[in-house]
Formats: C-alpha cells, sequence, structure tokens
C-alpha cells in the first residue's frame, strides 16, 4: 500500500518527544503542532509506531483534510475521500470527535454527518443498502478547529498510554507518557542510580527502566489494527521481533520507594508485569528521610499536588522537607513534577530549568536541579 500521513495527538507539552521519536525510528516529521505530530508512512509505520512510540497517545491514519462551515460542505468533503480502501463491506465504523472554534460545534450532530456520509459512499460502492458493521472495526475519529476538517482512522484502539502493565493503580496515577518525557529530558545516566521516592504505582522507575533497557512499550498489548484486513498479521509479529532485536542488555539501579508498604508492593507488582522488575528495587521509606550512599545519581518525582486546602498545606509543608533533604544530595540531578506555581519558594532553591507540561487538563511544570557531571564509573573521588 502506499503511504500516507500518520497523526499522532500528544498531551500537550510532549510534542518535540514524539518527533524525536519518530525521527530516531528513521522517519521525517512533516509538521509539529499543539497536540501532535504528522509524518508520512505506511502501514509498516503503523506498526512500529504503534509499538514503539512513548510519548504519543494514539496512531492514527489521516484520511482526509478540507474546510467545512455548513453540514453540506461537512457531508460531501468526508464522501470525497476512498473508504472502501480501508473499510469493507462488513467493517463496523463508529465515529467520534470534536470541535472547536467552529461554525459546526455541535459534536454530535457532526458525528451524525460524518458517519452517514461514509455509510453513504460504502453503501453505494458495495450496491448495500444496509451496512452489516459485524466485522473488523475501523474507528474514524474527527476534528475539527477554525472550521478545519481532519478525518482519521484510529489504529490504536486503547491510548498508547496503557502499556498493559498497570492493571492496578493508586488514587492519582501518572501517565505513562508523561513519566516517559520526563525521565528522556533528564540527564540520568545508567551508570548512576534513579530514585522515585514517591513512586505511586511505580510509573516513572519502570518507564525509566524501559527507556534505558529500549524495552518497546506496546510489546505486552494489543492495537485496532491487528484486525485491519490491510495489514498482515505477520508484519506485526515482524516488527514486534525487529523492536525485540533492538533491546540493551546494561545493569540498572532503580529506587522504587514510598512511604506506604501497599503502595511499594504495587509499584513492584506492576513492575515485574513489565518485564524490568529485576531492576526496579522496591523500598518502603519516608522521602523525609530519604539518604542515598551514592554521591551521584537521578531522583524523578511526582509528588501529591494538594488540590484540596487541607491537603495544600500539607503539600506546600512537604515541599519544605523536601527541598532540606534534596539538598544534600548536592551532587545528584532531580526533576520534580507538581502543580504548585509557587513550588520554588516552597523548595528553597530556584530551579536551573523548568518546563511547562499537562497532567491531563492540569497545568504542571518540571522542576529541574542539575548537579555537577559524575565522572565516569570507577573514577569517583
Amino acid at each position: 500500500m502506499d503511504k500516507f500521513d500518520i497523526i499522532i495527538p500528544t498531551l500537550f507539552g510532549l510534542e518535540a518527544f514524539c518527533a524525536k521519536e519518530i525521527r530516531c525510528m528513521g522517519y521525517e516529521t512533516k509538521s509539529v503542532e499543539d497536540g501532535r505530530v504528522t509524518f508520512e508512512g505506511d502501514i509498516r509505520a503503523v506498526c512500529r509506531a504503534n509499538i514503539g512510540i512513548r510519548t504519543g497517545e494514539r496512531v492514527l491514519i489521516k484520511a482526509a483534510e478540507f474546510e467545512a462551515r455548513s453540514f453540506e460542505e461537512l457531508f460531501e468533503g468526508t464522501r470525497a475521500f476512498h473508504w472502501e480502501e480501508w473499510i469493507g463491506a462488513h467493517c463496523a465504523f463508529p465515529v467520534k470527535g470534536h470541535c472547536l472554534k467552529s461554525q459546526l460545534a455541535s459534536v454530535r450532530d457532526c458525528q451524525a454527518i460524518i458517519k452517514k456520509s461514509i455509510a453513504s459512499r460504502l453503501g453505494e460502492k458495495y450496491r448495500l443498502e444496509r451496512l452489516p458493521e459485524d466485522g473488523p472495526c475501523y474507528r474514524v475519529q474527527f476534528s475539527i478547529i477554525k472550521d478545519r476538517v481532519t478525518l482519521m482512522i484510529d489504529t490504536s484502539g486503547e491510548p498508547l498510554h496503557k502499556r498493559g502493565y498497570r492493571q492496578l493503580s493508586n488514587a492519582a496515577p501518572l501517565r505513562e507518557t508523561i513519566a516517559a518525557a520526563i525521565v528522556m529530558m533528564s540527564y540520568w545516566k545508567y551508570e548512576y542510580p534513579l530514585a522515585d521516592p514517591m513512586c505511586g504505582s511505580g510509573t516513572i522507575p519502570i518507564e525509566a527502566a524501559m527507556i534505558k533497557r529500549n524495552i518497546a512499550p506496546g510489546l505486552s498489548r494489543s492495537f485496532a489494527a491487528q484486525e485491519f484486513l490491510q495489514i498482515p498479521k505477520a508484519l506485526w509479529q515482524e516488527c514486534a521481533e525487529e523492536a525485540r532485536g533492538l533491546e540493551r542488555d546494561i545493569p540498572l539501579e532503580i529506587y522504587a520507594a514510598d512511604i506506604d508498604p501497599e503502595t511499594v508492593r504495587l509499584a513492584s507488582d506492576n513492575a515485574q508485569k513489565a518485564g524490568v522488575g529485576k531492576w526496579v528495587r522496591p523500598v518502603c521509606a519516608d522521602v523525609r528521610k530519604m539518604q542515598m550512599s551514592e554521591p551521584y545519581g537521578t531522583v524523578i518525582c511526582n509528588p501529591p499536588y494538594g488540590e484540596r486546602m487541607g491537603e495544600k498545606r500539607e503539600c506546600e509543608r512537604l515541599y519544605g522537607d523536601m527541598g532540606r533533604v534534596f539538598s544534600r544530595l548536592d551532587k545528584w540531578n532531580y526533576y520534580i513534577l507538581t502543580s504548585n506555581e509557587d513550588f520554588e519558594r516552597l523548595f528553597g532553591k530556584r530551579a536551573d530549568k523548568k518546563r511547562k507540561l499537562y497532567n491531563g487538563m492540569l497545568k504542571c511544570g518540571v522542576y529541574q536541579y542539575f548537579g555537577p557531571k559524575p565522572p565516569r564509573k570507577g573514577e569517583e573521588k
């Protein structure tokens, strides 16, 4: 099959990380916009991106793009695409999407028009008055922003941040894509330890281990496009084997610590499910009493934000305690994700660098503190 545009939506702030991943796979990005990255690829690229992308939310095949200010324009623009090249006579094709700053503001009405238009074209092509929709499912997504319509076919199904290792989680789990991005932006060198002293369900330590050992995030899950008639099952196997062949055999020292014993057990179980239990060490400990024997290393953590008033005051005290504890790790790097805009004052130190990310819809900052460059392992003074 010929090449086509592939769109990978991201959380705001992760676009550059996703674009870098795509380029590392050997593809050139066509555009990097707020919340999405586009590149050109083929069905092999669909498989490879689903299996290997860490910071994207889905892999979408771009079907059509056009202007529409009326339902008639929406219907005709949708009908013009060759849907029969993807959707067979018996295939299901549910439609969902969103509208923003457009004359076509009703999501429900747009959804119905797009569905009707696709059915009209497919019915004519297959000479069917009624499409049974009892075969493989091709989920159609639409985006209408400032009257610009983009139609896409979802190849992922479940969002890519659902790796498959986190069947259970604590009350406020960090999305895997964000954890991966923070590890990717860090200066952590695998020869030295990494610690998450408030690990929750273990997302940061697990993603860190998977990144350093180059374990593809999608190897333990399935994707919607595995049922697509256009993609041979053998191609999925081939791309999975390719990903496994790129894994690195390197030692790691990663600590997943939390004050709650049940949370530590949960993190340990999740690490085992992810296949990185050998390198993630569970520790039940209070961050306020954190001590590390290694002179060099990296802390990456996502402390509680305290959105409610009582919790907020408690979190502010925690940030002050963290500042005093981390100041003793004077040769360590540390990266702290929080939505508290007053974090630096509470922590007691201005960050060397700050990066804006969105944890879902919550605006956050990654506060980055850099220690001295560590020597080569074995040459520490």
